[in-house]
Parts: C-alpha cells; structure tokens; sequence
C-alpha cells in the first residue's frame, strides 16, 4: 500500500548520506568515489507523507516546455495561486521554463484539476481533504472534492518529480489519498520569544509541503503580548517591548495561510500566564503586584480574577474583537499552569469560593474555564484548552489539547470531550524524529471504543520558544516535524523507521529549497563560531556526532531566561543530526555483511574514525581564539577517543583476536563517561559504538 516504487542499495545511499551529514574534507574524496553510481533509471518512492493507496506503473511522463495545466475551476484563486507555486518550484527544479497559465480547455492538457465543489476558499475542520492522482505516461489527473485536497495533490506531484536517465520525469503512479487525522498541527510559541513574520511565512510554506493543516499560534505569554488590540491597545504598548503583530500584518497572514490549506488558531493563555496582560491591565489581575514583563521562565504566581465580573466584561469584549479578526472556528484559551497561589493568598477569592462552595483552586479554574467557554460560544467560536481545564464537570464542548500524556487524553475521549494529543511531541524535549514518529494519538494497543476514538482529532506539534531564536527555530523545529505530519497524515501501520529516515533526508533537502534555515543557519552559526570556513568543515565533524542536551537539562546548566544570549555551540547543533541514523546503518552493514559490501563499510568507518581523531587539535588551535568553542571542552576531547575506541574495535573484529579485558573495561568507562550529560550537548553515536566493541568480544 505504500511500499517503495525502487531502492537504491543501501550501501550507496548512506555513502552519500555520509557526506552530506559533515563537511568532512579529509575524508570527502573517498566518500564520493563510492558514492558514484550509474544513472538512475527506475523510480524511488520519497513521498512524505506516505499516501494511503499507491500503485505504481511502467513508464514516465517527461517534463517538457510543453507541460500545460487546467481545470474547471479555474476562477478559484486558491487553486490558481497554488498551481503558479507548482510550476515554479519544478521550473526552479528541473531548470524547464514551463507555461504559468491555469486554463479552463482540459481536453489536450498534460494536467487536468478537477474540484467537485469549487466554491470552499477556506479550510476548515471539516474540510473533506482527499484527493486521487493518476499519472501516465502522457497525462496527470488530479482529482478532489474542493480545492484544499487539490492543494495536497499538487504537493505530491511535486515531491514525485524526479531525473530518470538525463532527464527530469513523474512517475506512473496511481495514488488514492487521504489524511487519517483532521487536526494535523504546529504550535509556534512567539511569546517567550518574538518570531518575526518571515518565519511564519516560511513555517507555512513547510507546513503545506508535509499536509500539515494547523498552525496554533501561542501569542501570550509572561513574556510578551504578540497581538495587537485596538480595544485595549495597553496590551502591546506596555506587555510587549514592541515586538507583537498588527492586526493588518495578522489578516495577511491568516490569508496565506488558508491559501496553503492550513487554519491560523490563535491562543490566548489565561488566567495563568498572564503577567503581560497585568502590565497594562493591572486592575485584571488576583494580588496587587508591581507587574513587569517576565523575563525568566516557568510557572508564575499572577492570574486573571476569576471572581470579578469586570474579568469577564473585559474577556467578553477581547474575545469579540479576536473572533472578528480570526475566522477559524477555534479559538484557544490557554488554561495551563496556573498555580493558584495569588487565588489562595487574596482574602476575597477564598471568601467567594467559600460562598460559592467552590473547594480547591482547580475547581475554582473549572468555573473560570466554563464562564469563558461560554463567552467563547457566544461569539461563535469553539474553545481549546489544555488539559488542566479538564475535569468531571468539564463542558463536552471543549477541546482539550493534552501536554501531560495519553491518559489525559483517553480520559477526555472517556467523557465525551474531542482531543488533541501533543505530549509526545515537544520538539524541545530534543527526542529523535523516531521516538516521537512511534508514538501514536491512537496507539495501536487502545482501550478506547470505537465512538471514543472518533473524539481524537489528531495531533498538534509543540515549539516552545524558552531556548529558541528566530535564527535557531527552523532547526528545532524541521525536519522532524515532517516526519510528525506522517504519523497524522498515514496510516497507522506506516511505521518504518528506516524507510522514514531515508525519505525525510530528501524531504530535508525539499525544505531547504522552499527557503527553509534549518540547514543553512547551523552551518553559518559554525563559521562565526570557528571564524573561517575552514574552521568550520574542522568543527563539522566534531558537530555532526552530537545533539543538543534536552530542555530540562539545558535549563539547569544556564538558567536560561529571555535574555539568555542564543549563540553557543549547542545553538547551532541541530536535533537528531543525520549521522545517527547514518551512522546506525552503517554499523550495522559492517557486522552483518560479508564480502565487498562488509569491507566497503569497514574502509568508510575506519575513514571517520580517524576524521573523529583528527579534531582534537584542529579544535583546540581554534579556541584559542575562538572561546565560545570552550562551552564543549569535555565532548571535543572525548570524540578523539571515541574514534579510537572505533578504530581499534575494527582491528580486533577484522584480525578475529579478542581484545586484553582491561582494553575493554577502559572502553565502557569511556562510553559510559560519553553518554553523560555534559556541554548541554550530547552524542548520538555511542550505541553504535557499542555494538562495535560487543562485536570486537566475539571472537
């Protein structure tokens, strides 16, 4: 069902992949003189996400000047925007000039579009997002039931473009296609940090690539009121240092979105985590503070009143001016980490919740989350939550979005509330695309039945912006999300990692192209920090084995705050970097292969092993004059040792003579040292390694 048209060997695929994961000048011409290979003739499936039905066929149709495209809906402008997008990303591509014209003649055209209902200009939950796709030899069909299944096709058909013998083709395919989840998101956290419209745009742009359809914008925050209010223009003028949205910049935003398939769902995080809004609006607020921005993090003591009604006077008006600019159905309302201590310490809270026979703060939030639903209703939005509004006697018409696991979730189905799980998915948390691609808003091992699984709509991915900059959020955020859009795009049996890995390497590249930094940034963030591109190929290599330490950790080594400066080396090492998964592969061809394949894997290892060995100087000579390199002190002398540990386990494994015990105790304790937490970066080789020096016993 989605099985590989072709593969190439793998042994010639990871050379390469090798090469692209480190700027490895040592060691680059042997790589590329294996990577060589005759001219790709039989197509390669690299479509993410996986479709849900795909058949391929013989045969290609070229892409030629001559490629024409038109549809009988051909005055829809989200339709006739997108299709000028397709064009020029494969002219870009392919180097073809191709005809921009979307015509209504469909009888001789090379791509026919047809839209059952052409009217939808609009995305919404409900859209229905299918699509078939049909290439021959000499013809493409798309075909969709409005034009937002129409926008995924036509992103297939670009990630189907591919050269066969000299020339650029699609491949015959027949693709009947589906997402097996509604709410496919990404939350982008601009309150903590301010990201700037350019990244929005381009987050958009990757987003309708991998068929993600909601990008959930975190606009408040202790730190910052991202969005301009006209009613209470104090908001941004005093709780934002300036950095927010205008209303004009956010309808443009909003507009492009929806003309890439996906829904803009603002948050607006109360009664907790409001010291922003208390800055300008004091009167708001639970205690009398001297209410500044929040410039640390964590969990703060101020929250809205629950027990004023001038609260929700000034709720009931926010929430009206907000409904008006967002047309999205949905409107979320925070309700996370309000720790009830400014409602514990004001005598005249614990007084109205005694009267009102209200016993605990977390109850007290449950009627502040219902009044504010219910202002929600009123202007004809659908409220979200987190899961810390849910509780027996929450409303069933809330959403709830769970951070704190699947039980929350589950318990959210159990009573009638439809839910979003992002739990598993906190890119800051720093996991691998693969721990977080396995776990599943419907796991496969679920208690619910079958009417409470129709209450999880799917999957929203969390971009907390604690430890992010403008510069450093593409890297956090892809590629691994893509591979994210696939667990909520595919079916649930879509579950190779491997295959995964070797599509999302492609896909890197395709959001490169669309303008994506999560490539470029890093490799700029290592010439400042070695001050030539020489010192940065020598830095690359010792880069490309290590990941950035998790939230947590990171957090206790700096303290970080909103100031923290965000331009050390773990800033511009990238999560879940290419060579461990590379490296995993080819470990694993060297110990289970015999003959050329197994020697070409022990000359590619044994090459960067010693590139590993080689950067202790190298590295060294460059912190003298470059002290930011000092930050990972620990982990540049310890990869030199590693590339030993390498080395020789090799020369034990091919001489087929066990090692001295006291060798291989000093090799533990060195792995065991490695893979402590240390630099706020850690390494992504050493269960590789491991294997190695296991195998260097057998014998």
């Amino acid at each position: 069902m989605h099985q590989e048209l072709s593969s190439v060997p793998r042994g010639q695929r990871h050379a390469t992949s090798l090469l692209q994961s480190c700027m490895w000048v040592a060691i680059a011409p042997l790589l590329f003189a294996i990577s060589l290979h005759a001219q790709q003739s039989l197509s390669i499936n690299t479509l993410l996400p996986q479709p849900t039905k795909l058949q391929a066929s013989a045969g290609a149709l070229p892409l030629t000047s001559l490629f024409t495209v038109a549809s009988n809906a051909v005055r829809n402008p989200v339709l006739a925007s997108a299709t000028r997008r397709m064009l020029d990303e494969i002219e870009q591509k392919t180097s073809t000039q191709l005809s921009k014209t979307l015509g209504s003649e469909t009888g001789n055209a090379t791509l026919t579009i047809t839209l059952t209902d052409p009217t939808p200009q609009r995305p919404t939950l409900e859209t229905d997002e299918s699509y078939t796709l049909n290439v021959t030899a000499s013809r493409i069909t798309l075909q969709a039931a409005n034009v937002f299944g129409a926008l995924h096709g036509l992103e297939t058909i670009k990630q189907l473009v591919e050269p066969q013998n000299g020339v650029y083709v699609i491949p015959a395919v027949s693709i009947t296609d589906n997402p097996r989840f509604p709410w496919r998101g990404l939350m982008l956290d601009v309150g903590r940090h301010f990201l700037p419209l350019p990244v929005i745009y381009r987050t958009i742009d990757a987003m309708a690539a991998v068929k993600l359809n909601v990008l959930h914008l975190h606009l408040t925050e202790d730190q910052g009121f991202r969005l301009e209010s006209k009613r209470f223009p104090r908001l941004t003028e005093m709780g934002s240092d300036g950095l927010f949205y205008t209303q004009e910049q956010m309808r443009s935003v909003i507009a492009y979105a929806s003309a890439h398939g996906v829904r803009i769902v603002p948050e607006f995080d109360v009664p907790g985590h409001v010291t922003s809004w208390l800055v300008g609006y004091p009167e708001l607020g639970s205690m009398p503070h001297d209410y500044k921005i929040g410039r640390t993090f964590g969990v703060w003591d101020p929250a809205l009143d629950p027990t004023k009604e001038s609260t929700y006077k000034f709720l009931d008006s926010f929430i009206e001016e907000m409904a008006a600019l967002f047309p999205d159905e949905y409107m979320h309302m925070g309700g996370d980490e309000s720790n009830g201590k400014d409602w514990k310490a004001n005598p005249a809270i614990a007084a109205y919740m005694q009267q009102h026979k209200i016993k605990s703060t977390d109850d007290l939030q449950v009627y502040f989350s219902t009044r504010v639903l219910a202002l929600v209703k009123k202007h004809k939005k659908q409220m979200v939550g987190w899961d810390e509004i849910l509780q027996p006697n929450t409303p069933k018409d809330a959403i709830i979005q769970s951070w704190r696991g699947a039980a929350s979730l589950n318990t959210a189905a159990s009573q009638g509330n439809r839910s979003i799980l992002s739990a598993p998915y906190y890119l800051d948390a720093m996991k691998t695309a693969e721990r977080m691609y396995l776990d599943d808003p419907i796991p496969a091992d679920s208690k619910l039945t079958p009417e409470q699984t129709k209450l999880i709509l799917g999957g929203e991915v969390t971009m907390w912006a604690e430890q992010v900059t403008q510069e450093t959020v593409d890297s956090r955020v892809w590629p691994r999300t893509a591979a994210l859009a696939e667990r909520f795009w595919s079916p649930q049996n879509v579950r190779d990692v491997d295959d995964l890995y070797r599509r999302l390497e492609v896909e890197s590249i395709r959001l490169d192209a669309l303008g994506l930094t999560h490539i470029s940034v890093p490799n700029m963030g290592l010439r400042q920090l070695a001050g030539s591109e020489r010192g940065a190929a020598q830095l690359a290599v010792l880069i490309s084995t290590l990941t950035p330490a998790s939230f947590h950790f990171r957090y206790e080594q700096q303290k970080t705050s909103q100031l923290t400066p965000m331009g050390n080396v773990v800033d511009f090492t990238r999560p879940d970097p290419p060579l461990r998964q590379d490296f995993r592969l080819l470990v694993e061809r060297y110990l289970h292969t015999t003959d050329a394949e197994h020697e070409l894997a022990r000359q590619q290892l044994e090459s960067l092993f010693h590139a590993w060995i080689a950067t202790r100087p190298s590295i060294d000579a460059l912190a003298l004059d470059h002290p930011l390199l000092n930050g990972v002190k620990l982990r540049r002398e310890q990869l030199p040792q590693l590339g030993f540990l390498g080395v020789q386990s090799l020369g034990f494994i091919e001489a087929k003579s066990p090692p001295d015990p006291a060798w291989v105790q000093t090799q533990a304790v060195l792995l065991k040292q490695a893979a402590e937490p240390h630099d706020i970066v850690d390494f992504v080789v050493l269960p590789p390694l491991q294997s190695l020096l296991d195998a260097s016993q057998q014998h």
